[in-house]
């Protein structure tokens, strides 16, 4: 039996940095998205004393900055870093060889077969969703979010001008706007909590590193089996 392949370096630093800031900001902004839409009791004394729901909101204003800037540097990195920092915003939809990578994932997440393909950097499946959801559903909350903050800020603000003053009227009004940005949340917050059960079982049973990973950037393989290629 041949030896194992060489680890590879897959995620710079950069991607590493904006994957645990994205992770907290996403974290900070569920919670306080939840409270805002289904506020805590009003605690016990004189308002003046009390200023929670104020913190709550600006705890979600400041996260939001941080989701929306942090994007902005990660998508100049996908074109200044390796290959595998552009995957997840250029997704190959076009290939037939993607789609069957695609399809051999769902199979093994499905515990349908028993040999996983290894690949370097994010598989096909992990792509497709990542585009399709961490991108995309990001965007859509980002320019939401900033929707529904210029109409508090009033019309003379940026936000509103960049944001509030065209979307609101494509959604019809701020409360369906608020519904979307809701249901939108919940999306993000599967989407996160079926990514780290898939991170943790790819980590015992792929037989190549995923947790290590996105802590040190080099991809090891515990294994000979080939490594395909997602793009």
């Amino acid at each position: 039996m041949s030896a194992p392949l060489a680890p590879v370096y897959v995620y710079e630093l950069p991607v590493r940095l904006w994957h645990g800031i994205n992770a907290l900001a996403i974290t900070v902004l569920a919670i306080s998205g939840y409270l805002i839409a289904s506020p805590l009791p009003s605690p016990v004394g004189e308002a003046s004393e009390h200023f929670l729901m104020g913190y709550i909101r600006f705890a979600h204003f400041a996260a939001g900055y941080v989701l929306a800037i942090g994007l902005l540097g990660r998508l100049y990195w996908a074109f200044a870093g390796n290959e595998h920092a552009r995957q997840i915003f250029l997704p190959p939809l076009l290939q037939a060889h993607f789609w069957d990578g695609v399809l051999q994932e769902v199979l093994w997440y499905a515990f349908l077969t028993k040999s996983p393909r290894h690949y370097i950097g994010h598989n096909p499946l992990a792509i497709l969703a990542m585009h399709f959801v961490l991108v995309w559903g990001t965007l859509f909350m980002i320019f939401t979010g900033f929707a529904l903050y210029g109409e508090g800020e009033g019309q003379g603000s940026w936000q509103y001008t960049l944001f509030s003053s065209w979307l609101l009227p494509l959604f019809g009004d701020s409360q369906t706007v608020h519904t979307w940005h809701h249901l939108v949340m919940w999306f993000i917050v599967c989407f996160v909590l079926i990514h780290i059960y898939v991170a943790v079982r790819e980590d015992k049973l792929s037989g190549q590193s995923m947790l290590s990973t996105i802590v040190n950037g080099w991809r090891t393989f515990k294994d000979d089996k080939p490594v395909d290629d997602a793009h």
